[in-house]
């Protein structure tokens, strides 16, 4: 067993479990990680999206009386059956373009010089979104959104494709602008994960099955298992936070690690990429 494989997969783990859920996004910290550790061939690029699913996980155990009532009240209840159809409406549009595009994307953006832009846009739109006179709420809760609104925020959570933008980021402060309130745009924001990384995570692994062997399993437990942890401790850290606190402290770790990147990629103190 490689100690030093392991060691790196539970770093990755970790960097997973803390960013997907937080609007940094955990795409862009794990190529960047990757980079770092020597973790960036065709097979440490599925081992990325497989460990989403660990993190997944735990947004399924921190909702699990939500999602446990409303698989119960689908046969006749309006409100659960709007919410599971509005997942669906919101799930579609990044299947359509990920089929479409994904090779595309992952060949030509998956750099650090993107990360890094896209870390400093996303922040700079982060602090005009916080900071502009507050509009009216139209939805509250999640269950009183339409199917329209999910479609928005659907399409919204594409940008995400780009590396370094972030998904929970773009489809909370998307959510924001469409009308939803803070609580209501990130509980669909986590929602609409569920089956968006699940799918991404199993699709890659059918997709890259040929690179991958029994005698990596154990890298991958490890990364899924420390990935759960740490994303089950980040998603009821973040539920808390919302309550009383804006998004604009990610905005400006964003906007600060952005410029790292690019200063220390451009002066060639630290080899991001290869």
């Amino acid at each position: 067993m490689d100690t030093l494989l392991l060691t790196k997969a539970a770093i990755m783990g970790v960097v997973e479990g803390l960013t997907e859920f937080l609007p940094i996004s955990s795409t862009g910290h794990l190529i960047l990680a990757g980079a770092l550790l020597g973790f960036d061939d065709e097979k440490g690029k599925v081992f990325d999206i497989a460990i989403q699913t660990g993190a997944i996980f735990a947004v399924i155990l921190v909702y699990w009386q939500k999602i446990r009532d409303t698989v119960k009240a689908l046969p006749y209840q309006r409100e659960a059956q709007r919410l599971v159809f509005n997942v669906f409406i919101g799930f579609l549009p990044a299947v359509v373009l990920g089929l479409l595009f994904g090779k595309l994307i992952k060949a030509y953006l998956f750099t650090p010089w993107v990360v890094a832009s896209t870390f400093i846009v996303g922040g700079v739109i982060i602090l005009w979104a916080e900071r502009r006179p507050p509009s009216s709420v139209r939805i509250r809760v999640v269950e009183d959104m339409r199917g329209r609104d999910a479609l928005m925020v659907g399409l919204i959570q594409c940008l995400a494709m780009v590396p370094g933008t972030s998904r929970s980021g773009a489809t909370i402060i998307g959510g924001m602008l469409l009308g939803l309130s803070r609580k209501a745009a990130t509980d669909f924001s986590f929602f609409l994960a569920i089956p968006t990384l699940i799918g991404a995570g199993a699709y890659s692994l059918y997709k890259e099955r040929a690179l991958l062997s029994l005698a990596d399993l154990p890298m991958f437990a490890v990364g899924l298992g420390v990935s759960f942890i740490s994303a089950w401790v980040c998603v009821r850290w973040l539920l808390k936070y919302i309550a009383s606190h804006s998004f604009e402290v990610f905005a400006w770790y964003r906007i600060a690690f952005g410029l790292v990147v690019l200063a220390t990629a451009w002066n060639g103190t630290v080899t991001w990429a290869p």
